[in-house]
Parts: C-alpha cells; sequence; structure tokens
C-alpha cells in the first residue's frame, strides 16, 4: 500500500504557508540590533535601551573586579570607555530605527541630544502597517515586556536608596552620638 493511498491525519500541522501580520496585512520585517535599517516599536526601544545599560553596567563592575585583583584602575577607564562607545553606537541605531518607526528620517535622531527631546521617542507610536521604511516590526516577546518594564523598576528604586541611605547614615550617626554620652 503506497503512501498516497493512507487517509490523511485529521490532527496532522497544516502545510500552508503562514507569514506574521499585523492587523493591517503587512508582513512585518525582522528585526536587527546593529543595523540602522528597519523598524522598532517605543517598548522594544525601551528594552533594548534597559538591556543595553544593564550590559555596560556588568562590563563596569567587571572592570572594577578585574583592577581590584589587578590593582590598576586604568583597566576600568578603559573598558568602560570602550563599552560607553559601544553603546552609544547601538544607542544610535536603535534610535534611527525608532524614527523610522514613527515615519520620519533616521538624521531626526540628532533632536535627540536635547534634554527630554528623547521622551518623544518613548511616547509617541509608531506608524501601523506598512510605511516608507519597510514593515511593521513584530510583536513584542514576553522577554520584551519583562526587559522595558525594568527601567521604572530601576528608576524607583534609585530614587528611594538615594533618599533612605543618606537618612539611615544620618540616624546611626545620631544614635551613635546618644549611646557615647
Amino acid at each position: 500500500m503506497s503512501s498516497t493511498n493512507l487517509p490523511s491525519n485529521p490532527y496532522s500541522p497544516p502545510t500552508a504557508h503562514v507569514v506574521d501580520v499585523d492587523g493591517t496585512g503587512a508582513q512585518t520585517q525582522p528585526l536587527s540590533v546593529s543595523t540602522f535599517k528597519g523598524r522598532i516599536g517605543r517598548l522594544r526601544y525601551v528594552a533594548w535601551m534597559c538591556g543595553g545599560y544593564l550590559v555596560l553596567f556588568g562590563l563596569a563592575a567587571f572592570g572594577g573586579l578585574i583592577a581590584g585583583i589587578a590593582g590598576t584602575p586604568r583597566v576600568v577607564d578603559v573598558l568602560t570607555g570602550i563599552a560607553a562607545i559601544l553603546f552609544m553606537i547601538f544607542w544610535v541605531f536603535w534610535t534611527i530605527q525608532r524614527s523610522h518607526d514613527m515615519g520620519w528620517s533616521g538624521w531626526t535622531w540628532l533632536w535627540t541630544i536635547i534634554p527630554l527631546v528623547v521622551l518623544v521617542w518613548i511616547f509617541k507610536g509608531g506608524d501601523k502597517g506598512a510605511n516608507q521604511y519597510g514593515g511593521p516590526p513584530p510583536p513584542n516577546s514576553l522577554g520584551v515586556h519583562v526587559l522595558a518594564w525594568l527601567l521604572p523598576f530601576i528608576f524607583f528604586f534609585g530614587v528611594v536608596a538615594a533618599v533612605a541611605i543618606p537618612a539611615y547614615s544620618a540616624y546611626s550617626k545620631r544614635a551613635n552620638s546618644v549611646q557615647t554620652r
């Protein structure tokens, strides 16, 4: 009996070719972290920025560890400087891609040099469907959501630590001065 005479399995997966589409029917485009072409949405922009900061922080901590072991503080300066330059290059790539998502020229990233203007790149929504820079970015994954929401938590706990640590230090000094009398 040949395989063509067998009845089809009702539980087999479909064999049709399916592409990712958004609500408008435009095909999504692949993502690239290291290019200025393409589009990324605002949540992915914030997530990639937060991830980049975390990598930069990790490299600086690693450089500090090496400097502590080797006794050469210049290693920290060199490693952190190289990591900061690499982060800035990727930040420009991501900001250009975010500009493309809003339908703007990539040169508009230069506006982000002005303080607080970068908030436009975070809060303004992108174009629905395809625009002159390509199809819409793919939907955000759970990892993108988690990484993007780390930024407000880091900010909140940073502010709390900046207020609480000096207050606790002053409290412990007062407590020690009362005990020594």
